[in-house]
């Protein structure tokens, strides 16, 4: 075990994030930054309707408006395949998941507001714009239907055909026989001595990364082959989408990425935008730069969450949980976004039973079509949603058995010794140790002197309350991932990689990794990402995936350098292969100072297999597979309202997390502050909110969809208390979406706590100011 205070410890020896220096200086290159000579620009001409049929489409003004280089329509996109793409997702009685095609220009119906029907490109993007405004489109509106519970019912407007009901998928769960279990949970329930039944509704959210998409998108005519440099978040993942929608062959497309300016699975695969460019490139032959406006994304940028969870648990009469029944209604909007089926199916069953010992899980879930845009990874992806859907219904379970709910918790927490453990749901627990870390995350947040800070705001005329989220989730997801590591003979090892660094600072932490295990200065190992034409087979840098696959690769490649290198060295030293020992940057003979650089090793080495006398040089390129793993942590808010105005202030933040070991406890400090905050503006304030009427996004800009400023933001205390996992060879575990998965469970857990009579027990987020007054003013009653 190793618990550290992230504020108290290795401050002295971090150094800084090697990233940073450049950006700061405004040496950075982000999409914008790079324009190519010829260059021309692109503005996309969207729906103002959130459903309705194109009765037609008129570019002539357009095309003839000064600087226009061109109009692209839907009719010059033939061939190209649709951009929804989705993994395999079976539903009940083997149903397939319904995947509508997803054009890159609308040309017969458009299905969200926002959605792009046809590109004008000019020569600046200020002509492409006023041309824009010449394109004569013709519409038939057609009623819309925005909330995913109301697109179930009976009589909603029809979306897609082959999705009657507007039913995307109705997924039983991942039991072998879905009905023979709901029966067996059904037994429980009828038996239970308490039952604590919620309905709680994760709101839909607006994904607002500081630099917004964007593209460049050029052809070579002579090659026939594309290159686009793009905001991504792995350069080969980006390609792979790509080339399946355009269906080319990989050598025909590469695709370059920069910095980016934060993604949050917001920029993982391919948009209708970047199809377009690519076919506008070729069309017009010339380079086409695109960059979103913020309020573009806004009607065009995936979104997030809208899950609604109807959840029930059942406890025997001392408090032990028995069993856990949770459906779910997931509104996927008007076409299937990355994953998107996946979020309230697979990603939030796969966080339970959370750190509690639950026997018998039954979960579904409805994911339904509406006039919506697309719902898609962000940042926590399921384990938000999960998490605050367990920990408020463990709430509940405690006003219903009147069991403290701090003794609730620790009565049903996994013991260390049942590690492993098979959970109902199919994944398996590999480590975790939750009793210390609930024990620490008290501690840490004084609940001993709570109540004497209750009574003193009560004598203040404030409510105060204690709220509490014991948070379980997985990370990892796809397996697979590369690391190449590569000699230039310059003195220095290159660390190629396919994840994207999106501000997670991969290069500070996979150069000092390599640099510790070979005894060379980080320094010396330069980081290198972003090129699909480095053919490095992975995923994108989601899930909290890149610390542990990376360095597992990492490790990997290291062994087979040196492994590759002891004979080399053994030969120009004039040893025994078996006398050979590295340290320190060396290899050496045992017991003398006889030693040879690695970076002299490598030389030679390459020298040898050029001369054909060996077969492989020290270059390594290594792939492994990493299964994954179950970062969990108790995260405490505490609050105080104002009944009189509902104004709210959270007063303390305190968190305890197992993310296994810390590559950079640094780092790690910065991925849990930003994620606990991105929490905190789902809890307290952003809502993506639709017009029920029109379809037409009432949030649309920053007036209307508020984001968490500094003062909104408590001091936050943080340590680490940290179990190795046993599924790569470091123990790491993911960090970057475990404090948004805890945050909002435990601020919401903390108003019910402060406000009386369970007024605040049945809140929905955001807990706005109006809403807490309103619930106030029930309590007074």
């Amino acid at each position: 075990m190793d618990a550290t205070t992230h504020s108290e410890t290795h401050r002295a020896d971090f150094h800084g994030r090697v990233e940073d220096e450049p950006l700061v200086r405004g040496r950075g290159r982000y999409v914008a930054d790079a324009p190519l000579p010829s260059q021309a620009y692109a503005y996309f001409v969207r729906s103002p309707h959130a459903f309705a049929r194109i009765v037609s489409i008129d570019i002539d003004a357009a095309a003839k408006a000064p600087g226009v280089v061109g109009v692209l329509t839907g009719k010059d996109l033939a061939g190209v395949g649709s951009i929804g793409r989705h993994p395999p997702l079976p539903g009940r009685g083997g149903k397939a998941l319904v995947m509508p095609f997803r054009p890159a220009l609308a040309s017969e119906r458009v299905m969200h507001v926002g959605e792009p029907v046809a590109m004008v490109v000019a020569e600046t993007a200020a002509a492409a714009q006023d041309a824009a405004e010449l394109v004569a489109i013709d519409y038939e509106q057609l009623t819309p239907v925005v909330d995913a519970r109301e697109a179930l019912r009976d009589g909603a407007p029809q979306l897609w055909p082959q999705a009657p009901g507007n039913l995307a998928v109705d997924w039983p769960g991942p039991a072998a026989d879905a009905d023979a279990n709901a029966r067996e949970v059904e037994a429980i329930f009828a038996a239970a001595k308490h039952v604590a039944k919620i309905a709680v509704m994760s709101q839909r959210m607006v994904i607002n990364s500081m630099e917004p998409r964007g593209a460049t998108a050029s052809y070579d005519a002579a090659a026939d082959a594309y290159t686009m440099r793009a905001c991504s978040q792995s350069a080969g993942t980006l390609r792979e989408n790509i080339l399946a929608i355009m269906n080319l062959p990989k050598e025909k497309l590469r695709v370059v990425t920069e910095d980016v300016g934060g993604a949050f699975g917001l920029k993982t695969g391919a948009y209708p935008e970047n199809i377009a460019l690519l076919a506008g490139a070729k069309k017009f032959g010339r380079p086409i730069h695109w960059m979103s406006t913020r309020s573009e994304a806004f009607v065009s940028d995936n979104q997030a969450r809208d899950t609604y969870s109807e959840v029930e648990l059942a406890l025997d009469h001392n408090g032990k949980f028995l069993a856990l029944r949770v459906r779910n209604v997931g509104n996927v909007g008007a076409y299937l976004g990355s994953i998107g089926a996946a979020i309230p199916t697979l990603s939030f069953s796969r966080c339970l039973p959370g750190m509690y010992d639950i026997r018998h899980i039954d979960i579904g879930a409805q994911c339904a079509f509406t006039n919506t845009l697309p719902t898609a990874p962000y940042r926590g992806a399921g384990r938000p949603e999960a998490s605050y859907a367990l920990e408020r219904v463990v709430d509940e379970a405690a006003r219903v058995s009147g069991i403290d709910p701090i003794k609730l918790r620790r009565r049903n927490l996994i013991k260390k010794s049942q590690m492993p453990y098979k959970t109902p749901v199919g994944t398996t627990y590999d480590s975790g140790d939750f009793a210390p870390i609930l024990d620490q995350a008290l501690a840490l947040a004084d609940y001993d002197g709570f109540k004497q800070r209750r009574r003193e705001a009560r004598r203040r005329g404030k409510y105060r309350g204690f709220g509490i989220c014991c948070a379980l989730e997985h990370s990892g997801g796809a397996p697979t991932e590369t690391a190449l590591l590569t000699f230039p003979g310059n003195g220095t090892l290159q660390l190629s990689l396919n994840v994207q660094n999106t501000g997670q600072g991969h290069a500070t932490v996979f150069s000092r990794l390599i640099g510790e295990r070979l005894g060379i200065a980080p320094e010396k190992i330069p980081h290198r990402h972003g090129d699909s034409a480095l053919e490095l087979p992975g995923y994108a840098s989601v899930g909290s995936r890149s610390g542990m696959t990376v360095s597992h690769s990492v490790v990997k490649a290291i062994d087979a350098i040196l492994e590759k290198g002891k004979p080399v060295a053994a030969a120009m030293l004039e040893a025994g292969e078996a006398d050979i020992a590295y340290t320190a940057g060396h290899f050496e003979v045992v017991g003398t100072d006889r030693r040879v650089s690695l970076f002299e090793v490598a030389s030679h080495a390459a020298a040898l297999k050029k001369r054909g006398a060996i077969a492989e040089d020290l270059d390594t390129k290594t792939t492994t597979q990493t299964e994954q793993t179950f970062p969990n942590g108790v995260h405490i808010a505490e609050v105080e309202i104002d009944p009189q105005t509902g104004a709210m202030t959270i007063a303390n933040y305190s968190a305890v997390d197992d993310c296994g070991r810390a590559l950079e406890p640094k780092i790690v400090e910065g991925q849990f502050h930003g994620a606990v905050v991105a929490g905190l503006g789902q809890a307290l304030m952003e809502r993506a909110v639709y017009d029920a009427d029109s379809g037409q996004l009432v949030t649309g800009s920053f007036m209307d969809y508020a984001l968490p400023r500094a003062d909104d933001v408590p001091p936050l205390r943080d340590a680490l208390h940290n179990t190795p996992a046993t599924t790569n060879p470091l123990g790491v575990k993911g960090v970057g979406e475990a404090g948004t998965t805890a945050a909002i469970a435990a601020v919401m857990n903390a108003v019910a706590d402060a406000i009386p009579n369970g007024a605040g027990a049945h809140l929905d987020m955001p807990a706005s100011a109006a809403r807490l007054w309103e619930a106030c003013r029930r309590a007074a009653e």
